[in-house]
């Protein structure tokens, strides 16, 4: 692949929910994914990435955890924690993508900035695969309810919960504004 075709990939990659909700992503093409993730850089290699794929109606129960504790924490209004209990039943698969604990305060950032990367590696090789993807910010990264669903260990931080499916539609691309770099030297 040369720079152009990548560029016209990650031109292509669309932030959408318009997706098919009653045709199935594949396991194994999920595993796929994730395993794209683990190629973002990772400076002290603790690789941090923790997944975790919610179909059927395991994504409810992955609502009612989320929204239980927005409860609990009175984090939230009505609207929202009542939109929290199905939002994640809005595509075919739900993948839950959190970053590993460190003791090392600046392990912990670099372990995120990892995770982050391998979502966005991720969510390149989706396109690549035709699927429809959106990344949403979880309403709490701290979860213990959720940590116990995904299988994650303690102290794992949900970085965040991407939507996986095939397209129903088409979105039009965002006008970007034009880049600026500083060169030095």
């Amino acid at each position: 692949m040369d720079l152009d075709a990548f560029a016209v990939l990650a031109r292509s990659r669309r932030t959408s929910l318009l997706v098919d909700t009653s045709r199935a992503v594949p396991s194994d093409l999920v595993e796929r994914l994730c395993a794209l993730a683990t190629w973002a850089p990772n400076h002290k290699r603790t690789w941090p990435w923790r997944f975790a794929s919610f179909t059927g109606d395991a994504r409810r129960a992955l609502g009612e955890a989320f929204a239980d504790e927005m409860v609990a924490r009175s984090f939230g209004d009505e609207f929202k924690v009542t939109k929290t209990r199905m939002k994640f039943t809005r595509a075919p698969t739900a993948l839950v993508v959190g970053s590993a604990a460190h003791d090392k305060p600046s392990f912990q950032i670099e372990n995120r900035d990892a995770v982050a990367a391998g979502i966005e590696n991720l969510l390149l090789g989706a396109t690549a695969a035709g699927l429809a993807s959106f990344w949403s910010s979880p309403p709490l990264s701290d979860v213990p309810a959720v940590l116990d669903l995904c299988g994650f260990e303690a102290g794992v931080t949900i970085v965040g919960v991407l939507y996986l499916g095939w397209p129903a539609g088409t979105v039009e691309s965002p006008e970007r504004p034009a880049v600026h770099v500083t060169h030095v030297g």
